[in-house]
C-alpha cells in the first residue's frame, strides 16, 4: 500500500516514529534538505516524480499518498 510506503519513508527520513497520517510535514520539522531526499526515495522505492510544487501542495502522509497514487505508472 502507497501510504504505508510513504509513512515508512518519512519515518526514516524525519528520523521520527511519531507520525501520523494527517501530520503536516513542515510541522514535524521537515525542511527542504529532507524534501529532496524524500522525493529521491519516491522516485527510488515507489518508481513515483513527484516535483516540489507537489510536496508543498501534499504536505501529509496521506494526501501525498493520495496523489502519488493518481499517478500514470512511471516508465
Amino acid at each position: 500500500m502507497t501510504a504505508d510506503s510513504v509513512h515508512a519513508i518519512w519515518r526514516r527520513e524525519l528520523k521520527r516514529e511519531d507520525i501520523a497520517a494527517d501530520d503536516d510535514f513542515f510541522a514535524l520539522g521537515g525542511q527542504s534538505v529532507i524534501m529532496v531526499r524524500i522525493q529521491g526515495a519516491f522516485l527510488e522505492e515507489l518508481g513515483a516524480e513527484v516535483p516540489m510544487d507537489q510536496m508543498f501542495l501534499h504536505p501529509t502522509v496521506a494526501s501525498i499518498s493520495a496523489y502519488i497514487e493518481s499517478l500514470p505508472p512511471h516508465r
